[in-house]
């Protein structure tokens, strides 16, 4: 987590519809979570929980120095990436030797943070040993979890959400009473948002009433029928509802009544739809977690006429079933999860549930291929915000290859096809779990197959695993040598090279570089190329053969540029950029690493950002500039450890780092080094690349120097007793004690020499920039 001022951090979602009513549920879950490290909302599905959840989120979000972050699980199909899906969520680089769960544990264990943990029900026991691990490793940590049952493990509090509010059997005369029931000003809402100017009449009160009423007050349901207002009135909307329960039966016997009621809610939904409708609710819901136009065409256009899948989405958008998000250059579409489990009972009920399955998986297949094909080249950017995007779809045709469909092949050229991204977004763990499992099902000596054992001999060099690197380069060997093809013994050499490399064997790894790289060079395969390249030059580096590991990251970064890439001219401008620093050229070293970071910042490598921080902080010291080398140094701390650990891959260039900030703590002082390397510490990503590229040197000026006296909590506070708050006032803000809260601004007065809190609102004014 960057820093930046309190009650900025975090990722929560931005709501796009009025939150409406639940003013007790919010007090009285804000005040819980002041006195519990672990409070779980439960309910059934449909009544509201992660609306609840954010909106208590969102309120107070200034009580946590570190932020609030939103992880969302009901995508996530695996128990074993429960922990990676909140290491995504928080965009964590670790060491290659730590677990998902070692890196969230050292990564939270001083941090004052609020998690909410979003539908957690189907990874129940994953979920409930994830939060246990971390509370117990983090004392300052707080967690907020939705789930349709209780995680059950110490010390959580659990709160059912009710329905909303309804109105109660003798109906009131007026809309204004009417509106005091939250179900009613929910229904109101949304009718507004679908017909603009809607209002009440003295027929549509009593319907609107009884709606809610015959609702339950469940959120979900009486905003799906609140759409239907775009073709029907509220009172031929009651006659239906009342028709649908009388003629449709709910769920199971044992169901509970409100779950048979959002089942008929949906059902009546479901009939309100033309029949081509239906059928593509239905077939959508074969994706995981949404999709966009192009694979919806293919996937689920059979029997369709050119265009129509457009339409019926867009008719579904405008109905409530689908929800339609913008992303960059195009939009996506997405299903309640409530809505897709419906649909997928429908789909299995028409028997084709199985052949659309398959055309899933074969889809996500071309497209993984495509990806992986493409990987060197112009459009690489692109790729990796689509493969981000359809991570779940690309789990689940995986699963559905390596299970149901008993397709390993298939999975396993989807796990190949993906290597480059995980390794781009540092998702190792992830990697190795998907080949790992694909290669336990296939063999034989196809270039698929090879390449495979290949990889995920390179993912274990990575994590420091040499016997399973081993094993996995015997094994590929042995493959390579029955089909007798020589890029196949390129590609087991490539990653020979590698596992060398990583277990310190670097004479080894120049050696096998050496006889891979003119094959993939005679074959045409610019990626192997440059990445064996690139790997070259780090070992020739590490021999100190600084001249030729200079020419190999240069030949990377050629052909980088020339094919338009931005991955490896990332890593070649890193490595360059190192290498020239270490060769004498600080100009030239400079240029490249700014180059690397801007880089670095389109596809958020913070690994590549830390080593041209730390090694710019040595150039700074090199130029006598201590305090400029201090806090670059300060940030380039702050960076590797939000990577998970104060150490990193490359330990020669934080070696850098400790000459330059000792360099500058000779310079300037401790008392002055200490502030400058916080000032750089303090920065957020953004603020530390701008700082290092003086592209907005303001944004590193060091804060006033009373300011600066405070604590980040003691200045947060300041500025609520300048607005005017009480100290209870304060407590309740920041979910704090009153005792609590009047200490610290007991300390703000004693430190600031002041004796009311007059003065400290008059010293905010004079010390806060305009």
């Amino acid at each position: 987590m960057p820093a930046a001022a309190s009650g900025t951090l975090g990722n929560l979602p931005a709501e796009l519809t009025r939150f409406v009513g639940r003013g007790h549920e919010i007090g009285a879950v804000k005040q819980l979570l002041s006195e519990s490290r672990l409070v779980t909302l439960t309910g059934i599905g449909g009544v509201g929980k992660t609306r609840l959840a954010i909106q208590v989120a969102e309120a107070v979000r200034r009580a946590f120095d570190d932020g609030v972050w939103y992880v969302e699980f009901g995508a996530v199909r695996e128990p074993e990436l429960a922990a990676g899906a909140v290491v995504s969520t928080l965009k964590l680089r670790g060491q290659p030797t730590q677990t998902p769960m070692e890196l969230l544990a050292d990564f939270v264990a001083a941090r004052h943070a609020l998690l909410l943990l979003d539908n957690c029900e189907h990874l129940i026991d994953a979920v409930a040993a994830l939060a246990d691990s971390l509370l117990r490793a983090a004392p300052r940590l707080r967690i907020l979890a939705t789930s349709r049952e209780p995680l059950g493990i110490a010390g959580e509090v659990v709160v059912p959400v009710p329905p909303l509010t309804v109105p109660a059997g003798e109906l009131p005369a007026s809309g204004r009473a009417l509106l005091r029931c939250d179900a009613v000003a929910l229904f109101l809402d949304r009718a507004r948002s679908a017909v603009p100017g809607f209002e009440l009449t003295e027929d549509s009160t009593v319907a609107i009433a009884r709606i809610c009423r015959r609702l339950e007050g469940l959120p979900l349901p009486i905003e799906l029928t609140a759409a239907r207002l775009r073709a029907l009135s509220p009172e031929q909307i009651l006659q239906r509802l009342t028709d649908r329960f009388r003629l449709l039966t709910g769920g199971g016997r044992a169901a509970p009544d409100r779950q048979q009621t959002l089942r008929r809610c949906i059902d009546w939904t479901y009939d309100l739809l033309t029949d081509r409708e239906r059928e593509l609710w239905a077939r959508l819901t074969v994706f995981a977690d949404g999709f966009e136009l192009d694979a919806a065409e293919v996937i689920c256009g059979e029997g369709l006429e050119p265009g129509a899948v457009l339409d019926l989405v867009s008719s579904l958008v405008d109905k409530s079933v689908l929800i339609r998000d913008d992303i960059s250059g195009g939009v996506r579409y997405r299903m309640l999860e409530t809505l897709r489990e419906y649909g997928r009972e429908r789909l299995r009920a028409t028997g084709t549930e199985t052949a659309l399955r398959h055309r899933h998986r074969s889809w996500f297949e071309r497209l993984a291929v495509r990806a992986y094909t493409a990987w060197i080249g112009p459009r690489q950017l692109e790729w990796i915000d689509r493969l981000r995007r359809e991570q779940s779809n690309l789990r689940e045709a995986m699963e559905f290859g390596l299970s149901e469909g008993d397709e390993p092949e298939s999975a396993e050229r989807i796990a190949a096809s993906l290597y480059e991204f995980w390794v781009a977004r540092a998702r190792v763990g992830e990697a190795r779990y998907w080949l790992g499992r694909t290669l336990e099902r296939t063999g034989g000596s196809a270039l698929e197959h090879v390449a495979a054992l290949c990889m995920d001999a390179a993912l274990a060099a990575i994590e420091l695993d040499a016997r399973s690197g081993a094993e996995r380069i015997e094994q590929a060997r042995a493959a390579a040598e029955a089909g007798g093809d020589r890029l196949l013994a390129a590609y087991v050499d490539g990653a020979q090279g590698l596992v060398s490399l990583f277990s310190d064997d670097f004479s080894g790894a120049v050696t096998y570089l050496e006889r891979a790289l003119p094959v993939y060079e005679a074959a045409g395969d610019v990626l192997h190329q440059v990445s064996g390249m690139l790997a070259l030059g780090m070992a020739c580096g590490r021999l100190g053969d600084t001249d030729r590991a200079a020419a190999c990251e240069s030949r990377v970064l050629e052909l980088a540029t020339q094919h338009e890439d931005s991955v490896y001219r990332c890593y070649a401008l890193s490595q360059l950029g190192y290498t020239t620093v270490e060769r004498g050229d600080l100009e030239r070293g400079s240029v490249l690493l700014a180059d690397s970071m801007r880089f670095a910042r389109s596809i958020d490598d913070r690994q590549v950002v830390a080593t041209a921080l730390a090694t710019l902080a040595f150039v700074a010291a090199q130029r006598n500039q201590p305090q400029r080398a201090a806090v670059l140094a300060g940030a380039a701390m702050a960076v590797a450890e939000s990577l998970g650990s104060q150490a990193v891959t490359y330990l020669q260039v934080f070696r850098h780092q400790d000459q330059a900030r000792q360099f500058a703590a000779a310079t300037l002082g401790q008392r002055a080094f200490d502030a400058a390397s916080r000032q750089g510490h303090d920065l957020d990503l953004d603020a530390a690349i701008a700082y290092a590229l003086e592209e907005q040197p303001k944004t590193a000026d060091e804060p006033p120097t009373a300011l600066a006296g405070l604590t980040r909590r003691e200045r947060q506070i300041a500025q609520l007793v300048a607005e005017g708050l009480t100290n209870r006032a304060i407590a309740e803000k920041l979910v704090i004690s009153q005792r609590t809260a009047a200490g610290h601004v007991e300390h703000i007065l004693s430190k600031l020499h002041f004796t009311t809190r007059a003065q400290v609102a008059a010293w905010i004014a004079a010390n806060t920039p305009r």
